[in-house]
């Protein structure tokens, strides 16, 4: 059995279609993945990356702890079950299922033994005799299971196996290959377009879109946590209502606006991780809320809906309607934005032309940005944003006055006030503010305190234990704050990454009498030792013109050492320090005349320096394809 990973994959076709696109995840041994995602999303052509059936563009993939970019299909230790089975049909169900093992040269006994162990487990014994033209479907795919089961590989690969049984049997075989998987206990990864058969079978999902990856999580949390409207519409039947709505803060409520003219009240408690900017009544979001949260009233709750359709399907009714107050008559004009689903559990006494009532469970409501369609209402919010006013060198921000640090100086010269986002990550411990806990919690193992500012939360990520009611005493890292005046942008967070533009080569050498390969990135003017499997990667990707090429070469700037002058690496100027106060960096020139931050202490006082970075800390980037090469 084998653990997977894929880093960063891509799949580019020779027109420039990308088709898989920066795909990375971490399969740990015995879990059951599914892909999942409309026809040409890239799932299938994942999995046939994985059984090497398919060409990876750039990337690692490892089964185990081996890479197999370059094995061959029959090495990797995989079996994998196709949608039309490729059963042979002039052989019986036996001499399918023994093929593979015929092919290994193993002894007749042990393959009786290893088809007659896995007809067993899928209670196929007595069809071993018959041919496949004799058997049903769902017999069919119990024996190109089988056929994958004696192989006892690492790994199972099953591309849509059930798309072409009735709806019956369908349900029928997820149970079965379940069951399979907890017996068999193996890497089981799953293609499907049924988000049914995603959420009853997998540990994890992977929800795919045009070649992305919209979200790596388990069922229950794609369905409660959507990260964008694509996740929350393509999870759960029937799917989720979307409405254009609008959010006003009204005392310790929200108004929501629908644009119907329907308004109901939702506890700011409820929505106070989203950012101020969209509670002001004039930021149009979009509402996502599921068909069983929401609840027919026998009050007036302020959205009505229209009913157009009743389907009662015996444990539970489904309701269409529409909460423009259009009627039955009007439905060819009904917007799709008006449209409503609504499930209840058992039969309703509800008729077509009826005007209900509805309730929304708040506690259950989705927020996405109209434009972007991310999730605005997170567990772990990306920052909170509050006034400040800057005088004579001082900001007051949060109810204290701090000094400023010569680099915000700088950047804020002549403002007198501006909009500060602080981030989770950028409490340190200090004492140049203090704030009451509302409270803490416990989120993805960190601890998360709501902070009292005013009538509002500031958001932190605190390291010691901290308790409901008292009061956090703390300091900030400027250099990760946002500082916007006059809506505009004036200072931004110290990113961790820094960006290069050059080019690539190679040196051959002898050494012990042996021909000896290097490869180069070169930067401006400095030659650094690329990893050998990068520069072969390169080569491979891109041939011969991998010499003539440009690309972007990525690193952290943690990976920067600055050398003195007389020393090797990339020249660069000293423009200036910028001093965060807790932080202090060099904006350094180099000779293309592109400029680059690192890290340096205050009193800094070089105007020439070199920057040294090792081949093993630089990302490749292409730049004629939006795409990481290694």
């Amino acid at each position: 059995m084998a653990d997977v990973r894929l880093s960063h994959i891509y799949k580019v076709y020779d027109n420039g279609h990308k088709a898989v696109n920066d795909f990375s995840i971490d399969i740990k041994d015995k879990e059951f993945i599914v892909f999942v995602g409309p026809s040409g999303c890239g799932k299938s052509t994942t999995l046939r990356m994985i059984a090497g059936l398919e060409e990876i563009t750039a990337g690692d993939m490892f089964i185990g702890d081996t890479l197999v970019n370059d094995m061959e299909p029959r090495d990797r230790d995989i079996a994998m079950v196709f949608q039309n089975y490729a059963l042979y049909p002039h052989m019986t169900v036996f001499e399918n299922m023994a093929f593979s093992l015929r092919n290994q040269h193993l002894p007749e006994e042990e393959i009786k033994k290893r088809v007659n162990e896995a007809a067993k487990i899928l209670g196929i014994e007595e069809y071993l005799d018959r041919k496949p033209k004799a058997m049903s479907g769902g017999q069919r795919q119990r024996v190109a299971l089988g056929r994958a089961i004696v192989r006892n590989p690492k790994v199972f690969l099953l591309d849509e196996p059930l798309s072409n049984l009735d709806a019956k049997l369908r349900a029928q075989m997820r149970t079965e290959i379940t069951k399979l998987h907890k017996k068999l206990q193996t890497t089981f990864i799953y293609v499907t377009h049924d988000q049914v058969e995603a959420m009853t079978m997998g540990t994890r999902i992977v929800v795919m879109k045009l070649g992305y990856v919209q979200q790596i999580d388990t069922p229950m949390n794609l369905y409660n946590k959507p990260y964008n409207k694509f996740v929350a519409g393509f999870i759960g039947t029937p799917q989720m209502n979307f409405f254009d709505v609008t959010l006003n803060r009204v005392g310790e409520k929200v108004e929501m606006a629908f644009d119907t003219g329907a308004k109901i009240l939702l506890p700011y408690e409820v929505v106070c991780k989203v950012s101020d900017h969209y509670l002001h009544g004039d930021v149009k979001v979009c509402l996502g809320i599921r068909p069983d949260h929401i609840a027919i009233s026998g009050r007036q709750t302020g959205l009505t809906c229209m009913v157009n359709v009743v389907e009662h399907l015996g444990n539970e009714s489904i309701i269409y309607g529409d909460i423009s107050g259009q009627t039955v008559e009007q439905a060819e004009q009904i917007e799709s934005g008006h449209q409503i689903i609504i499930k209840v559990v058992g039969d309703v006494d509800v008729e077509s032309g009826q005007l209900l009532n509805l309730e929304i469970n708040p506690e259950k409501i989705h927020l996405f940005d109209s434009e972007t369609e991310i999730t605005i209402l997170e567990d772990i919010p990306h920052g909170a944003t509050f006034e400040a006013t800057f005088q004579e060198g001082k900001m007051n921000f949060l109810g204290s006055e701090v000094a400023l640090p010569a680099a915000l100086q700088e950047k804020l010269q002549g403002a007198k006030s501006a909009k500060v986002e602080v981030p989770p990550t950028a409490f340190i411990p200090g004492e140049d503010y203090k704030l009451y806990v509302h409270d803490v919690q416990n989120i993805d193992g960190k601890k998360l305190a709501l902070l009292n500012v005013g009538d509002r939360y500031l958001f932190a990520f605190v390291k010691r234990t901290v308790h409901k009611g008292e009061t956090l005493h703390f300091s900030l890292q400027n250099d990760k704050l946002r500082f916007v005046a006059d809506n505009e942008v004036v200072v931004e967070p110290i990113g961790e990454e820094e960006t290069l533009i050059g080019t690539f080569s190679k040196k051959d050498r002898r050494e012990n009498h042996q021909r000896v390969i290097d490869f180069f990135y070169n930067i401006e003017g400095d030659a650094i030792l690329a990893p050998l499997k990068n520069g072969y990667k390169l080569n491979q990707i891109d041939g011969n013109a991998c010499y003539r090429n440009q690309y972007k070469y990525v690193f952290r700037r943690d990976a920067i050492t600055l050398a003195p002058e007389d020393a090797p690496g990339i020249p660069a100027t000293v423009k200036e320090i910028l001093d965060y106060g807790n932080a202090a960096y060099a904006l350094l020139e180099v000779a293309s005349g592109e400029t680059i931050l690192a890290s340096v202490t205050q009193d800094f006082a070089e105007q020439q320096v070199k920057i040294q970075l090792s081949g093993e800390d630089i990302q490749v980037h292409s730049l004629d394809v939006e795409m990481r090469i290694c």
